[in-house]
């Protein structure tokens, strides 16, 4: 198991926004991005925090993101509109497209917008955790790079796109749920290559199209639930992308083969008023008389307790303020560290190899 070192949560959010910082950022853009990726680490999705400085850094250095953009809100209804955002950095223009898509809410009970030309913009529950603080059941979702085969296939199509569902409950947090739409995400292929363990044959396939339990030769990710995942992938393709005019399937930009150009990424939110179709608070209170009886549901022998879908997050949240947050050695000591990046994304294909 790697070195962790265990940071407050302000410590680590001082580091990444004094590195962003450091990277050319204002501090309005930097405290935004820090807040996301220690939420990110916080919640137990290591794979969307701290780490990604290095990578978002790199991608700055190398003009790849704009760094002043004009994030423009085209309102195409009254429910609906689109954001551009003028290859900005992603979590600045998803937040900023969010906005627009609450005030639409609370004047018509529902909102549809979408967002063209951006970069990675990190987990998507975190955006939707937003909106159902603010009272709304909502629907956020992003495509990205191709790298899952389709069910019955040997080529690579649709990218992991990862969708997020939260809603808002009477006295307690959001419930809020979290997936790519892949068995396993990208990153825990990284860290099987990292400790050098063979990986389950359901996750992934090889050059060939064939399942593969070694990390090293995996060249495609599978779908959740064979033709089913691979319909969830489709639908977040379609909306996050096709829907907006925008890149879709194979065509979407790589994360990492160029970072000197913009990707034009696209990410799709549905916010919508409880008390448009029934009562609001009976509704928060149904959510956590839901959450009541699946917890007091008998757990199944190796399991401790029944949890509802995301919630095993949401602890970690909710005990990252006392007990703090364990990141990699290595993340922190470049945290710490004068340098700013260390070029070895650029090249790289969707699967982080040159």
């Amino acid at each position: 198991m790697s070195e962790t070192v265990k940071l407050n949560v302000q410590e680590l959010y001082q580091l990444i926004k004094g590195k962003l910082i450091k990277a050319g950022l204002k501090e309005e853009y930097a405290q935004i991005i820090a807040e996301h990726l220690v939420s990110a680490d916080a919640s137990g999705v290591h794979s969307h925090g701290a780490v990604r400085v290095d990578y978002y850094v790199e991608r700055i250095a190398k003009g790849g993101v704009n760094l002043d953009p004009n994030i423009t809100f085209e309102k195409t209804g009254d429910s609906t509109g689109t954001v551009n955002g003028d290859n900005g950095l992603g979590h600045v223009v998803a937040l900023n497209a969010l906005n627009h898509a609450v005030d639409m809410a609370e004047e018509t009970g529902i909102a549809a917008v979408g967002i063209k030309k951006m970069s990675h913009s990190g987990m998507m529950g975190y955006y939707a955790r937003k909106a159902a603080e603010k009272g709304f059941v909502a629907l956020s979702m992003c495509q990205s790079d191709p790298m899952a085969v389709p069910f019955g296939g040997t080529q690579n199509y649709f990218g992991t796109n990862p969708l997020a569902f939260a809603a808002p409950r009477k006295d307690n947090a959001p419930i809020v749920f979290d997936m790519a739409t892949t068995v396993q995400a990208w990153g825990k292929i990284l860290d099987a290559r990292a400790k050098d363990q063979e990986i389950p044959e359901t996750w992934a396939v090889d050059k060939n199209g064939q399942p593969t339990s070694d990390p090293h030769a995996v060249s495609g990710l599978l779908p959740i639930a064979g033709p089913k995942g691979y319909g969830l992938m489709m639908m977040v393709d379609i909306l996050s992308g096709m829907l907006l005019g925008l890149p879709f399937g194979k065509h979407v930009s790589s994360m990492y083969s160029d970072l000197t150009k913009g990707r034009n990424l696209g990410q799709f939110y549905l916010l919508i008023d409880p008390q448009k179709f029934s009562n609001a608070d009976v509704f928060k209170e149904n959510i956590d008389t839901m959450v009541q009886e699946l917890h007091a549901i008998p757990a199944a022998d190796g399991f401790q307790q029944v949890y509802y879908p995301g919630e095993i997050n949401q602890l970690f949240l909710n005990s990252a303020e006392n007990e703090g947050i364990f990141i990699a050695k290595n993340v922190y000591e470049y945290l710490q560290s004068d340098t700013l990046h260390f070029n070895q994304y650029g090249g790289m294909d969707a699967f982080a190899e040159k």
